[in-house]
Parts: structure tokens; C-alpha cells; sequence
């Protein structure tokens, strides 16, 4: 009995091995071959990949670092990068094993059921990889393949619209949402998370409201447990920023009483306890609810949040001393969020440049915040400007300092003023301490790490190492991050040390505790340098009425200049209007003040209509012929000015062109329909100055010497042509005998420098300190100062080519970015510029021709300050010289050395960057 049970057993396990291999091996369509690849592709493929996706998420789950101090992102997505570089994916074994389970599926069970949940595990695996441009392109086939299929079709186009917001192609993601939204209106489930990721493109679109909607929709849908508890916080966080104050607080107080993880748990709490003093209307100590925090074990890995969270409700409250005591307990308490500790430092940088006014401890937390803070943080960019341009506001704020304090000393009673400026430039002396680096002589230094501990000055780009201030640079902030704050003095690796290891350290010559320094780390000035610089103060103080409005002139520009950088550089428009603001409370009058309103005009518009209104009419009323007032009635008008003076210097290339051919009734005619048609332009003056040149060469001394005069009466304030007349005028008074004798005025014409007498050819002379005969002012433009622009990147840069030693010679260059224009009529004007204010120096213009730029480059300074007047003086005057488009050309000081290493483009933009922070 057994052996025939034994033998048919046999027989059906052979049966169905042989189905088994059939079914493994065969490919057909037929109704048992495609129930059994739907059977083999649900149970051995897709159920085990669907695993397989689950404890991927879920370890995601637990390794993902939230950032709680901005909106969280509705997935545990990295956020989008505005500049994405495509990579071959993160490797990773789970994922790779779902995309080859995947790929079987649709090889090998081409007659399944499941060919389309294949393509979007594909697509999902892709994406969690990082490869987002795949993943696009499977979901994409999805969408279109199986579009009868409701449900694939909306999933597909979900997780499409994601892998294109995480390429940053917003405009595409959003016309991918809008397509699925309408599409789900005949889907009843299944629509939590293509809800959820609508509500992340409103995030990104700053449109809250309607995230909020999205949100609410989603988390009343099934979904997995972990996501909406997400979701909700996130809802809450919406709420609070819309100040809707009570939903909030309820949605806080739900992720507070779910299973959510403990992090998140711990900021819902914090969140909660903000929230709830507003909602009672009774006044709580929040402090103590928040401090009362630090009693629970569970809350040992976030005490630096909650002494932050201490701080932050001492400064809403204007208690800025305990605020700073707070965020310093923050920092020393945070161990492993680097996050937080960035953050901590920001506000003690933020709260010493604004509140405090102490520049150099701002700088040194600024420098500290960059180090740390993760480029991808909201505001980075703007606190790397801050850091890098904090000497640019510095410089501003020392003026206003500066100049408000000699005001006050001249107010003073003569025989009070002298003891009064003695007490106020006493050097200043801190007393060192050895339990931290902070008063370490180096720390009070600014400039430190970013200078060579050795010589002060080292050429850059040196291999060794204490001649390198990057690798410096570099290794001061890795010994901060591995030691902290540690002293340069022996065992400087303890911490904690014993009453002995402190006697031994004082007995072997250690800093002690009641050492006097100066502040600065240099010696006291003699007593003889002390009474100079008293003297050089009491005599600038500001005891004449012209002396205070000058002394008053220096503060409106430094206040306008500060605001000004806020509002262009930070786009920090609310400290820009504080400033704006403090500034005509000062001077309700001053030479900026149509700039001001047109700025509070803008700055107001669409945050307080009414304000924005107010300083509009100040504008139209106060200074209706400024171009402001016409950009207000004309929002085009910016663009006709343009367009009219891109025509001005073309019809000015004509006559220069004529001239250059010696054409001259034509250049007399040009020049005439140019300034009859144009005459308040700013190349007026030029096309005369062409026009004499050509009577010069036509007539006797007569007719020029009325055209030269001309020009001195119509146009006395120009810095160009002016000066240069007022030259030829003076040389043609001591040479006029033999200007008589001539047939024509004009002889021995060079078109490119325009001779009264025969000249013997110049012989190459030394180069010497600039002579300026004339004083250049630069005339005032209705335009908002902008400082230089600085671009954001790594804090730690490479090493340059070029190099910041002293030069015997400097040029100044004018890089006009496009090697097809012609430049004679711009050189023509450097020219009559030099002539007309430099005089007496032999100063002379060349071109070199790159391959995409040409360098207009006036040869030669001595040195630098020599380059530094010259430049002063011609940027204002640039507009009016160049006769190519504002946008193409830039000027800059460079020495000989580094200008002959400019070759191309890359080579000009890298040198830009190194003159960031040198030469200044």
C-alpha cells in the first residue's frame, strides 16, 4: 500500500515539477500560461520587492534629519537643487534588487497582469536611487501606456510631477499636477498621497493657503500611518505661519499624542507651549515651560534646541542679554546638530551687529555660522554675503559712529573737548584669561584664520603650509570642530586639569588670569603717538557750520549705503525700510531723499498699500521731473531711456566714424543734428568737442577758439571734455602768434590725438605719481548705491594664480566683454579724459584682443593708491566714455604680473573673484 501511495506521489511530484519548469521557461499566450506569470510575477516579484520598498522607507524613516526650523518637506526627500548635477544613482542593494525584479517581470512575464506595477517599481527605485530623469521617463510611459487604467495613470503622475520638482522644473511638475487633480475627480481612494504632493508644489509656490486645503484632504484619507502623522505636523506648521493660531495649536497637540517619533515629538511640545500663552490671553512663563523640559531624561539629545528656544523668547521680548546668555548655553550644550549650533551662532552674529554694534564679534559667529551651516539652509546665501560684506556695512556703521561722537565733542564747551577726546581714545585693555580661546590674541584679531601666522605678507598660492591661508583656514576650523575652544599653551588637550599641571603652567611663563593686554593685541602707543592723534582729532572735530554739514553729509551716505545693501544685496527689504527710515528721521532733508521714497515706494508695495501710496506721492509731488517720478507714470520709461541712449551712441560712432575719415562738414553736421536733437544728453559735449576739432581743421584760430569757447560756457560742469578744452585754451593763449600765421588752425592731425603744434615723437618716460590738476567729483545719479556684487560659494577657496604682492607697476583695465565692437570712439575718450585731467602724467591707453573680450588697459601706476585715484575718478565718467552698451564692459585695478596672466574669459571671471578680497 505504501509503495503504490509512494509511487503516485512520485508521479505528481514530477507532474508538477514539469508544470513548474513549463511555466518558468515558456512564454506563451494562453490562458494557463498567463494565469501562471500573473501567480509567479505577484508572489515571487512583486510582493517581495513591495518588502523590499517597505524596510527601505522605513530605514529612511529612521536616518532622515529633519531641518525644524523651516516647513518640512511632505516626503523624506532631499530638498531641490537649483543647480542638480546628474549622477549614475546612490548605490543600494535593496533598491537595485526591486529594479532587477523589475526589469524580470517585464522580460519574463510579458503576458502578466502586472507589467505596469513592474514599470513603477522601476520608476520608484530609480527615483529613490536619485536617478531622477529615469524615473521621470518610466512614470512617464506609465501615464501614457496604461492611461484606461484610473489609478495607474494618477500614481504615474504623481511620482512623475515629483522627479521633476526634484529636477527643479516646477513649471513642467505643476501642468503634471494640474492633469492628475483633474483626472482624480473620478478616483474615490487611493488619493491621499497624490493630495500630499500637490500640497508640497504649493509649499514651494509659497501659496499656504492652498497647501493648507491639499493637507486637510489628504490626512482625512488612508494612508500610511507614519505620513500622515507627518503631514499633520506639517499642516500645523502651515497654520502657524498663516497665524491661524488655533488649528496650530490643535494639530501640534494630536502629533504631540501620536506615535510619532520622538523628534518630532519633542518640537510639536515646543511648538505647543509658543502657541498656548497666545491662545489664553494670560500672560505664562514660558521660560520656566520650556526650562521644565530639561528635567526629562528624554529630552537630554535637545537641550541646546530648548536653551534656543529660551533665547528666541528673550529677544521677542527685547531682553537681548539674556537672549545672547541663551543661544551661548545652546551652542555649548549642542553636540551632534550641527544644524542648531549654526543656527545659535547666526543669532549671537545677528545680535552683536544689530543690537550690539560689536563688528568684530559678529564677524567671527558669522564666519562660524558659514562653516557649519548646510549650504542647502533657506537664508544661506544671504548669510554668506552678510559674512563676506560684513567690512562693507562695518566701515559704514564706524562712520556713523565715529562722526555722531566728534559731533557731540564739538558741542562741548572748548575746554571740555580735549579731556573729553583723551577718555575716548584711551587705549582699551582686556584681561586675559586662559580657560578659553576666545581671548586668545588671535581670536581678537578679525582677520584671523584668514592670515598667515608667520610673515604678514606671503605671496597666495604657496605649497607650505603656514604660508597657505586656505590650508590654515582649513585646519583652524577642523581643530574648532574635533577640540572646540582650546588655548595654545601645554596639555592643551585637558580639558580639566589639576591644581599642579595650572602652578607648572604659570611657573613655565603662562598667560594668567590678571595679565593686562590692549584690546587689539598690539602695544600701547607712545605717549607721542597718543598726543598726535589726539591733536589730528580735535582738529577735524566739526566746529564750523561747513565742517558739520560735511561731518552730516558722511552720515547720510553711510546710512544710505547700509540700507541700500540690505535692500539689493540681502533683499532684506524690512531692514532696508529701518534704515530708510532712521535716515529721514535724521535728516527729513538730504541728497538722497527721492532715492529714499521711490525705495520705501517699492519696498511697501503689496506688503502695506498705504505706506506704499504715501511715499509715491512724496515722489510725484516733491520731485516730479526725476526719473523716478517718471518711472512711477512710465513703467517703461527705464527701457526708453535705454533704448534712446544705445541710439545716442550709435549716431555718435557715425560721427566719430566721419571724423576718423577726416570727413569734416559731415562731422559738423552731425554733431549739429545730434545736440539740436539731444541737447540735455550726456555725449552733447563730446559731439561738440568733435565738432571743433573738425572748424580746427577747416578755419583759422578764430572760428575754433568761439567753438572752444562755447563748449566752457554751455557745458562747465563736465569732467571730460571740459578740462581738455580749458588745456587746449591755455596752450593755444601761450602759442597764439603762431596760431595766427596759420591757414588753418589745426595741422599735423593724428585721428587719434588731436596736435596744435608739431610734435617731435614722445620718448618712453618713468612712470611717476598721478598729478590731478583738476578735482573730479563724481555728480551725484538719481540710482540706489549698490556695493560690489558678491557672489555665494565655498568659504574655503582654492588657491589662486594670481597674487596680492606689492607690484612697481599697476594698470587699470576696462574689460569689454565682446570682441566684435569697435572701441576707437571709446579709446578717443579715454584719451580726451586723461588729457583733460591728468595733464602732467604720462598716462596712455592699449588694447589687447582675447578671443571673446578686448582690454582697454591705461598704463602706468606706480602703485596701488596711484591706481586707486585714477579709478575714483574715471568710474563715474564711464557711462559718458564708452560708447559700447553699460552691461558689456567692467573696470578694474590689476598689476602687471596678473594682468599677464588674463588669456580668456575664465581667466578674467576667476581674477574678479581674487579681487574680492584683495586690492581693497
Amino acid at each position: 500500500m505504501k509503495k503504490n501511495a509512494s509511487k503516485h506521489l512520485s508521479r505528481f511530484a514530477i507532474f508538477f515539477s514539469a508544470l513548474l519548469i513549463y511555466g518558468c521557461v515558456a512564454n506563451k499566450d494562453t490562458a494557463v500560461d498567463r494565469r501562471f506569470q500573473n501567480l509567479t510575477a505577484r508572489y515571487n516579484y512583486i510582493y517581495n520587492s513591495n518588502v523590499l520598498l517597505t524596510e527601505y522607507n522605513e530605514s529612511q524613516l529612521q536616518s532622515y534629519a529633519d531641518n525644524y526650523e523651516k516647513i518640512l518637506p511632505v516626503y523624506l526627500d532631499p530638498e531641490p537643487q537649483a543647480n542638480l548635477v546628474l549622477s549614475a544613482g546612490i548605490p543600494n542593494k535593496q533598491l537595485d534588487d526591486i529594479i532587477a525584479k523589475g526589469q524580470t517581470i517585464i522580460n519574463e512575464k510579458s503576458f502578466s497582469n502586472y507589467i505596469d506595477d513592474a514599470y513603477m517599481l522601476l520608476g520608484k527605485a530609480n527615483y529613490l536611487k536619485g536617478n531622477y530623469f529615469i524615473a521621470s521617463e518610466y512614470f512617464d510611459y506609465t501615464a501614457k501606456t496604461y492611461n484606461s487604467d484610473l489609478k495607474t495613470f494618477i500614481m504615474a503622475l504623481n511620482w512623475k510631477a515629483r522627479s521633476q520638482m526634484q529636477l527643479n522644473n516646477m513649471v513642467l511638475a505643476d501642468k503634471i499636477l494640474d492633469t492628475m487633480l483633474r483626472a482624480s475627480d473620478q478616483l474615490k481612494k487611493d488619493l491621499a498621497e497624490p493630495l500630499a504632493t500637490a500640497a508640497q508644489m504649493r509649499i514651494y509656490q509659497k501659496r499656504n493657503k492652498e497647501a493648507i486645503l491639499f493637507l486637510e484632504l489628504a490626512i482625512a484619507l488612508p494612508a500610511e500611518k507614519q505620513l500622515r502623522i507627518r503631514w499633520r505636523f506639517i499642516l500645523a506648521q502651515l497654520q502657524e505661519k498663516e497665524k491661524n493660531i488655533q488649528d496650530a495649536y490643535a494639530n501640534f497637540t494630536k502629533v504631540e499624542k501620536s506615535n510619532a517619533p520622538f523628534e518630532m515629538y519633542f518640537h510639536a511640545n515646543l511648538n505647543r507651549i509658543k502657541l498656548k500663552a497666545l491662545l489664553s490671553g494670560v500672560k505664562l512663563n514660558k521660560e520656566d515651560q520650556l526650562l521644565a523640559l530639561l528635567k526629562d531624561d528624554k529630552n537630554f539629545d535637545y537641550i541646546d534646541q530648548i536653551y534656543y528656544q529660551v533665547g528666541e523668547l528673550f529677544s521677542e521680548e527685547g531682553n537681548f542679554i539674556k537672549a545672547e546668555e541663551n543661544y551661548h548655553k545652546s551652542v555649548s550644550k549642542s553636540t551632534r546638530n550641527q544644524t542648531q549650533k549654526a543656527l545659535s551662532y547666526l543669532k549671537i552674529a545677528d545680535l552683536n551687529f544689530k543690537e550690539f554694534n560689536n563688528y568684530i564679534k559678529a564677524k567671527l559667529y558669522y564666519d562660524s555660522t558659514v562653516m557649519i551651516l548646510p549650504k542647502n539652509f533657506p537664508d544661506y546665501s544671504n548669510i554668506v554675503k552678510k559674512a563676506n560684506n560684513l567690512k562693507y556695512l562695518t566701515d559704514r556703521y564706524t562712520i556713523i559712529a565715529k562722526e555722531d561722537t566728534a559731533q557731540f565733542i564739538a558741542k562741548l564747551p572748548a575746554a571740555e573737548r580735549e579731556a573729553k577726546v583723551k577718555a575716548y581714545l584711551a587705549p582699551k585693555v582686556d584681561v586675559a584669561n586662559t580657560s578659553g580661546l576666545i581671548n586668545n590674541q588671535f581670536l581678537n584679531d578679525p582677520d584671523f584664520p584668514n592670515r598667515s601666522l608667520n610673515a604678514p605678507t606671503n605671496a597666495a598660492g604657496s605649497t607650505f603650509y603656514f604660508n597657505n591661508n586656505a590650508a590654515i583656514s582649513n585646519g583652524f576650523g577642523d581643530f574648532k570642530k574635533r577640540w572646540g575652544n582650546r588655548p595654545l599653551e601645554d596639555n592643551w588637550r585637558q580639558s580639566v586639569r589639576s591644581s599642579a599641571q595650572e602652578t607648572n603652567q604659570v611657573l613655565a611663563g603662562g598667560k594668567v588670569a590678571t595679565e593686562i593686554i590692549p584690546a587689539t593685541g598690539q602695544a600701547n602707543a607712545t605717549s607721542t603717538e597718543q598726543t598726535s592723534l589726539e591733536k589730528q582729532f580735535l582738529d577735524a572735530l566739526p566746529t564750523t557750520p561747513a565742517l558739520l554739514a560735511a561731518s552730516d553729509q558722511k552720515i547720510i551716505d553711510a546710512y544710505f549705503e547700509i540700507a541700500s545693501f540690505y535692500q539689493q544685496e540681502l533683499n532684506d527689504n524690512p531692514e532696508a525700510n529701518k534704515i530708510f527710515l532712521e535716515l529721514i528721521k535724521r535728516y527729513p532733508e538730504n541728497n538722497h531723499l527721492v532715492a529714499i521714497y521711490y525705495s520705501l515706494y517699492l519696498n511697501f508695495k503689496g506688503v502695506d498699500e498705504a505706506k506704499s501710496d504715501q511715499y509715491k506721492q512724496l515722489v510725484l509731488t516733491k520731485f516730479p521731473e526725476s526719473n523716478f517720478a517718471k518711472n512711477i507714470l512710465d513703467p517703461t520709461y527705464s527701457a526708453k531711456q535705454t533704448q534712446m541712449e544705445n541710439i545716442a551712441i550709435n549716431n555718435y560712432n557715425v560721427a566719430f566714424d566721419a571724423y576718423t575719415k577726416k570727413d569734416y562738414p559731415n562731422v559738423v553736421k552731425q554733431a549739429d543734428d545730434n545736440i539740436s536733437a539731444f541737447p540735455n544728453n550726456d555725449l552733447a559735449p563730446q559731439y561738440a568737442y568733435l565738432k571743433a576739432i573738425a572748424v580746427g581743421r577747416t578755419s583759422k584760430i578764430d572760428a575754433l577758439l568761439a567753438e572752444f569757447n562755447l563748449i566752457t560756457t554751455l557745458y562747465p560742469n563736465d569732467k571730460i571734455i571740459t578740462p581738455l578744452v580749458r588745456d587746449h585754451l591755455k596752450y593755444i593763449e601761450a602759442n597764439l602768434d603762431e596760431f595766427k600765421q596759420r591757414p588753418v588752425a589745426l595741422i599735423d592731425f593724428d585721428p587719434n590725438e588731436p596736435r596744435f603744434v608739431a610734435q617731435a615723437t614722445p620718448t618712453a618716460a618713468p612712470t611717476k605719481p598721478l598729478a590731478v590738476s583738476t578735482p573730479v567729483i563724481k555728480t551725484p545719479e538719481p540710482v540706489v548705491t549698490k556695493p560690489v556684487e558678491v557672489k555665494t560659494g565655498d568659504i574655503t577657496k582654492p588657491a589662486s594664480i594670481f597674487s596680492a604682492a606689492k607690484s612697481e607697476e599697476y594698470y587699470y583695465v576696462i574689460d569689454v566683454a565682446d570682441a566684435t565692437l569697435t572701441l576707437s570712439s571709446s579709446r578717443f575718450g579715454i584719451g580726451q579724459f586723461n588729457r583733460g585731467n591728468y595733464p602732467d602724467n604720462d598716462l596712455v591707453h592699449k588694447l589687447v584682443e582675447l578671443d571673446n573680450d578686448q582690454l582697454i588697459y591705461i598704463t602706468s601706476f606706480v602703485d596701488l593708491e596711484d591706481a586707486k585715484i585714477y579709478e575714483s575718478s574715471i568710474k563715474g565718467q564711464l557711462k559718458n566714455i564708452m560708447k559700447v552698451p553699460a552691461n558689456l564692459y567692467k573696470g578694474f585695478i590689476i598689476s602687471k604680473e596678473n594682468f599677464e596672466k588674463l588669456t580668456d574669459r575664465s581667466r578674467i571671471n576667476e581674477y574678479l573673484e581674487f579681487l574680492k578680497d584683495n586690492y581693497k
